[in-house]
């Protein structure tokens, strides 16, 4: 197994990927926590089609991929978390209007342009090991941010995700917290669909955080856990899409899936040997 992975890491294309992609994972699972217990999880399959649309417009005017969909689904995210909290459309029903349109949008950009090209296909399902230079850079810088700023809010982001009516009465702009849990998971969510694509990466965002509650209660212990298996899964799924050939997205999700059963099956072997 070790001779493998050093054997990928001879490959620059596979350095690159490998980088971006144990960075995007993290990310992803610290997020994905908040928006787990938030019941926010869909906010990723939402702006995932924004980001789809955004890229679908990039593509049609020969514009950077990123520079245009990371403005864009960032404005997405702080649109709707505006009309989520003040107006009758809330939640899931806001993420829909949104996701669906955007991704109406892209499908007739596509369409009455460049047709269905191996670029839309690969931010659809996924292409870590095409990502370039540049962007390495930009995913990197990006990712590091991601990170700094939830690590440097992590208590307030605890108190906003669990009690928000609390953490108002000590004096905690919980709406200014809410924004940049959205904010901080529209860039995610646009580096992330070049690890599993549009279609796939809300489950990197939701299956890190709903394993390990399967065995884990804190927060803290979850949120660690969380990053672990994140980790975990895109390095062993990599390693399943470099020797068998298979598609590196759906190889990291399939692990994520087989995590969430052993650690459902753990979990409820625990609870029945404690009754």
């Amino acid at each position: 197994m070790i001779d493998i992975f050093m054997e990928m890491l001879s490959y620059p294309f596979m350095m690159r990927a490998i980088i971006v992609g144990v960075l995007v994972a993290l990310c992803s699972a610290l997020l994905g926590v908040s928006l787990v217990l938030k019941r926010y999880s869909m906010i990723g399959d939402g702006l995932s089609h924004v980001g789809f649309g955004a890229l679908a417009i990039a593509t049609a005017t020969r514009w950077a991929p990123l520079a245009v969909s990371i403005p864009l689904v960032l404005a997405a995210a702080f649109f709707l978390l505006r009309i989520s909290e003040n107006s009758k459309i809330k939640g899931d029903s806001a993420i829909a209007l949104i996701s669906t349109g955007s991704l109406a949008i892209g499908v007739m950009v596509i369409s009455m342009t460049s047709g269905m090209n191996i670029d839309v296909y690969n931010y659809m399902f996924g292409s870590i090991l095409a990502i370039n230079k540049s962007d390495v850079v930009l995913s990197v810088i990006l990712s590091l941010i991601v990170l700094v700023l939830y690590l440097f809010f992590y208590s307030r982001i605890f108190a906003v995700t669990f009690d928000e009516s609390f953490a108002k009465a000590t004096g905690i702009n919980a709406g200014m917290y809410n924004m940049l849990i959205a904010l901080l998971t529209a860039v995610t969510i646009v580096l992330g669909m070049r690890l599993v694509g549009a279609l796939l990466i809300s489950s990197l965002i939701v299956f890190p955080a709903v394993t390990s509650m399967r065995l884990f209660k804190s927060f803290r212990s979850v949120v660690i856990s969380s990053a672990i298996i994140s980790v975990v899964s895109f390095l062993v799924g990599i390693m399943a899409s470099y020797i068998y050939a298979t598609p590196a997205g759906a190889s990291v999700v399939t692990f994520n899936i087989m995590l969430f059963f052993i650690f459902s099956f753990t979990g409820f072997v625990t609870r029945r040997n404690r009754v």
